[in-house]
């Protein structure tokens, strides 16, 4: 309960402090090919339940439907400004929204897709009963998804032998020890690799 009062503290101070940047970010994105600015690609929630994600889109239109579900930051389907916003992971400020409509929480697992969640072993399955956030520690240890996926010929591939297995051991870490102190630890530390990418 006090988990989600705080959701949504923060995410109305949030989306009312960052609101003159979400407009240009949506600008630019609008204006370098006419495209939708979000992306709302479907990711599973809690208890196992679908949900459409907030995203500024950083890749062509219908990318999904051309490539894999793994993005490296060589990715030919990153647009000029999605590369700007990933870099700084601008483009997920969107999902202030989900954390409002209780979709999503500020720290917990980051949400997977169907496919890869349709792989939990029976104790991994302890993910699906917290609701995905924004961060978590598994972020934290892998900042820069992309770079690691660069050059790839096949990034799904890559993303479960070189990424997931260690992504999945964090997320049953913050399963077994989340609360408020290690959130507020978690939200820290995310700002402070953010402004590190930064400057």
């Amino acid at each position: 309960m006090m988990k989600r009062a705080f959701d949504l503290l923060l995410s109305v101070f949030g989306l009312i402090l960052v609101s003159p940047f979400l407009l240009i970010i949506a600008l630019l994105i609008k204006t370098e090919d006419g495209g939708p600015v979000f992306y709302r690609g479907a990711r599973v929630g809690l208890g196992g339940e679908s949900f459409r994600i907030f995203k500024f889109r950083t890749m062509v239109v219908n990318a999904e439907k051309i490539g894999a579900s793994s993005t490296s930051n060589d990715d030919a389907r990153i647009t000029k400004t999605g590369k700007f916003l990933r870099k700084l992971k601008l483009d997920e400020l969107p999902q202030l929204l989900n954390v409002l409509t209780g979709d999503m929480s500020f720290v917990g697992p980051r949400p997977e897709v169907r496919k890869f969640v349709d792989m939990y072993t029976d104790e991994e399955k302890i993910i699906l009963t917290l609701r995905p956030g924004i961060t978590d520690w598994a972020s934290l240890w892998n900042c820069d998804e992309g770079a690691l996926l660069a050059g790839s010929d096949d990034p799904d591939r890559d993303y479960l032998e070189k990424i997931r297995p260690q992504k999945i051991k964090l997320q049953l870490k913050y399963a077994r020890e989340h609360s408020l102190p290690v959130d507020l630890r978690i939200i820290l530390d995310t700002f402070r690799t953010i402004a590190g990418k930064a400057f």
